[in-house]
């Protein structure tokens, strides 16, 4: 095809070549040369009319067609946009239906408190200050839940609750709030959509009344109100799990590095506390969510993971993992590497270090009766996302610090059907810092669908 195009271009070049020289003739009458530009230009209208183009062959016809093509359809996202978008990954079970009963989505999601925003603008510099306005936030916070079909919001520095709740009993959510204790104006808030789940039992635990800080933590007992169809119910299951009940726990962990005495004190009222009602209300499931201001693989995590700890074998100041910059550095440093869960040589705790862990200055092994599973580690990830034990690789990104500090666990009663990936690490980088133009918060979301077990 293209050699048959460039012996017509020069047989057409060669025509009007010599057509231009005898109309240059010095022997020429005017009146031939005026005719013969007229033939000339007859003649070319008529070869392109006259001589249609071969028939295209199949990649000829596509690319004649794509431009029109083009036009009716939705221009393919550009390697940026996947980046910056949040994709499900579903269990390997999750196909098999018999596998699942009732199923809900859990979020949580520290929002970042307006008042918090405000205080510490060291830790937003790289981001424009129209990020940060609260009026364009909660729009962004409250579009990005409903696109996950929330069933229970666990949210964390709540300093507008009531804004919030007005916003959200529109989208069919109710909710309750816990404020911190002492000056701070922000707490916890947990929503649950009406037509999925009722309130049964609501108990709040503030961390100062055992001298811990000015911490709070919420637990509600929820019932579903899917009940199970007669003929869906196996045989000899009690009346009682027809309508399926569960404890959600909310906090917000104390931030200070260097005082794991007193993040672990509170961790420990946290989840005994709900496993006291769990006991309470018939053994039912538990989920513990919240910002927990430890990261992946600490002495903090494995606790949780493990059910016990030594507090013997781990220097106070290690527990949560946490780094700490120096005031003078202004940047941020990658948190989730392999934190040491254990030394060969036993650290010294004061007795009131040892007081504030453990409940007794005689007790230094921390133990809770809560199985717990984190539901990230249940769902098999990308590795652009996920870090070698499976948890995401950041759910927190500002100038000082980057790392995933967010979590839900769950009792063994209820199994992840899909989570809610976080965003590749390049991608958080480019934005320089959360929030950004598409994300309302400096924490990304943590979101599950969780089953009760059949």
């Amino acid at each position: 095809m293209e050699e048959t195009g460039d012996v017509r271009r020069g047989k057409r070049k060669q025509h009007s070549h010599n057509t231009e020289a005898a109309e240059n003739h010095p022997h020429s009458p005017p009146h031939k040369r005026r005719r013969r530009r007229r033939v000339k230009s007859e003649s070319k209208t008529l070869t392109q009319a006259s001589d249609p183009p071969p028939p295209p062959s199949s990649s000829s016809r596509f690319q004649l067609l794509s431009p029109s093509y083009r036009k009716h359809t939705k221009r393919q996202p550009s390697r940026t946009q996947t980046e910056s978008s949040r994709e499900w990954a579903s269990s390997p079970c999750s196909s098999s239906a018999s596998t699942y009963g009732e199923k809900f989505v859990v979020v949580s999601y520290n929002i970042l408190g307006v008042e918090n925003a405000s205080k510490h603008p060291e830790l937003y510099y790289k981001v424009p200050p129209m990020f940060l306005e609260w009026n364009r936030r909660r729009k962004l916070i409250r579009k990005e839940i409903n696109r996950y079909n929330a069933s229970i919001m666990c949210l964390q520095e709540v300093d507008r609750f009531d804004d919030l709740a007005h916003l959200f009993r529109k989208d069919g959510f109710e909710g309750v709030y816990k404020a911190r204790t002492g000056e701070s104006n922000d707490g916890c808030a947990i929503f649950w959509k009406k037509e999925m789940f009722s309130l049964l039992h609501e108990e709040n635990i503030e961390f100062q009344s055992f001298g811990l800080r000015n911490n709070v933590a919420q637990l509600c007992v929820l019932k579903s109100n899917q009940n199970q169809l007669e003929s869906d119910i196996p045989p000899g299951t009690s009346s009682y799990t027809q309508s399926r009940s569960l404890v959600i726990g909310n906090t917000h962990l104390l931030f200070n590095p260097k005082r794991g005495d007193i993040k672990l004190g509170q961790v420990r009222l946290f989840l005994k506390k709900a496993y006291e009602l769990s006991q309470e209300w018939g053994s039912i499931p538990v989920i513990i969510s919240g910002d927990l201001n430890s990261i992946p693989q600490s002495p903090m995590y494995h606790f949780l993971a493990s059910s016990e700890l030594d507090i013997r074998l781990h220097d106070r100041r290690g527990i949560s993992g946490q780094f700490v910059l120096n005031s003078n550095h202004r940047g941020f440093r990658f948190q989730n590497k392999q934190a040491s869960t254990s030394v060969p040589f036993s650290y010294i705790w004061s007795e009131e270090e040892v007081r504030l862990a453990t409940g007794s200055e005689v007790v230094t092994c921390l133990r809770h009766d809560l199985k717990l599973c984190s539901a990230y580690l249940g769902v098999p990830g990308s590795c652009r996302t996920r870090d070698r034990s499976g948890e995401p690789l950041a759910t927190s990104y500002h100038s000082e610090f980057m790392g995933t500090v967010d979590y839900i666990w769950h009792t063994e009663e209820l199994v992840p059907v899909r989570v809610l990936e976080t965003l590749p690490v390049n991608a958080l980088r480019r934005d320089g810092g959360l929030p950004s133009k598409q994300w309302g918060s400096d924490h990304l979301a943590v979101v599950c669908e969780l089953a009760f077990r059949q």
